[in-house]
């Protein structure tokens, strides 16, 4: 069971771009305090910005002289080195770190803050919305209350699968966590075909658009799976056959290289 966001204490969020900023968001709105989150950004972008005015949040340039309960990493792999070890003084005898950075495994964010009370966690974009997934790994150190404090994070994001092998993680990486950009090319994708079959640009955008949001809509209220909610949209001979006739042939494979593409690359980063 996690506990309340209330319950946690202090929660330092380091990198308040897209992923951070999500992430905030899905905390403030489920009832972290904003006294408990400090932002720490060197160079916050408008998002930040905007975040910061809305919940009366101060931005912090650097983390020297706070004192986190929770350290949330959600940096860049390429500089993440070099963020453990500013980040190493503030570590403190009751803090836990919690890693958003794709790829960078446990042994390496250990080492760096001098401590193994480490989660390493893959979330999507949908947690600004509450409508995220995340995968999870715990840390050989981290306790029963740490993952309690994790899991209240993570979900107020959407829902939590752990994990005990952390080469999943590049897995979940691949899937869930790039997941979201593949969807949005999907919807890219049909409403370009639409405009090259005649129909006016804003149609197209909102025809494609709106029948991505409908069917993940019907995706989510209905228990069937995929493949039988896919079958009632499919009658014998008619057009959807037609079209899936073209789309299964290589679709199944195309995904298959896809994640694979970005299973590699998460895995490149750890080793970087």
């Amino acid at each position: 069971m996690s506990l309340s966001l209330r319950s946690i204490g202090p929660v330092m969020l380091v990198g308040a771009g897209k992923m951070g900023i999500a992430l905030a968001r899905g905390w403030l709105e489920a009832g972290l305090p904003s006294t408990n989150l400090l932002l720490v950004d060197p160079s916050p972008g408008p998002a930040a910005q905007d975040l910061a005015e809305d919940y009366g949040l101060t931005l912090n340039s650097e983390a020297k002289g706070l004192q986190p309960n929770v350290l949330v990493l959600a940096v860049k792999p390429q500089i993440i080195d070099p963020v453990l070890e500013t980040l190493a003084p503030v570590i403190g005898p009751h803090t836990l770190a919690l890693s958003i950075a794709a790829g960078i495994d446990i042994a390496r964010l250990s080492r760096g803050l001098g401590m193994g009370r480490v989660v390493r966690t893959m979330p999507n974009t949908p947690a600004q919305i509450g409508k995220g997934i995340t995968g999870a790994v715990a840390g050989p150190d981290v306790s029963e209350e740490d993952r309690s404090a994790a899991a209240a994070l993570l979900e107020a994001a959407g829902p939590v699968v752990w994990f005990d092998n952390e080469a999943q993680l590049d897995v979940v990486t691949a899937i869930s966590g790039s997941g979201p950009a593949y969807v949005f090319h999907l919807v890219e994708a049909l409403a370009a075909a639409g405009k090259k079959m005649g129909l006016p640009d804003t149609v197209a955008d909102l025809l494609a658009r709106q029948t991505l949001i409908g069917s993940a809509a019907l995706l989510e209220a209905d228990p069937a799976s995929p493949a039988v909610l896919r079958q009632n949209v499919t009658s014998p001979n008619g057009t959807t056959a037609a079209g899936l006739a073209v789309l299964m042939e290589g679709l199944t494979l195309l995904m298959e290289q896809t994640t694979e593409a970005a299973r590699r690359r998460s895995e490149e980063l750890g080793r970087s």
